[in-house]
């Protein structure tokens, strides 16, 4: 796990204005977890990193270090959930859509 989870998980959880008590009866964790977490101390196990990014709204990817912004993933996952009813057509319609904004992004700077 990356050296930046502790620094990560502390601005996510100051972000939310949750206090380290608050965020774990949030994720059902003791605040004495938590608090090890932040300290880089311990290291989460996959539920308990999964049920801190459920309650701070970022991916476990930002948490982790992997990506830098802590919307990225996340909105990602949140388009993902919808696409369980999506027909193959919708799909590639989707593909199209992002493949434009990506390079109307790159084009404009």
């Amino acid at each position: 796990m990356s050296d930046l989870f502790p620094a990560r998980l502390r601005e996510a959880r100051d972000r939310r204005g949750l206090t380290q008590a608050e965020l774990g009866k949030e994720a059902s964790l003791p605040s004495t977890t938590i608090s090890h977490f932040e300290s880089g101390s311990r290291k989460p196990s996959f539920d308990n990193l999964r049920r801190l990014t459920k309650v701070l709204g970022v991916s476990t990817d930002y948490l982790m270090g992997l990506v830098d912004s802590p919307d990225d993933m996340a909105a990602a996952s949140r388009i993902a959930r919808h696409l369980g009813q999506a027909t193959e057509d919708d799909i590639k319609m989707l593909e199209a859509v992002a493949k434009s904004l990506a390079d109307t992004r790159k084009r404009d700077g």
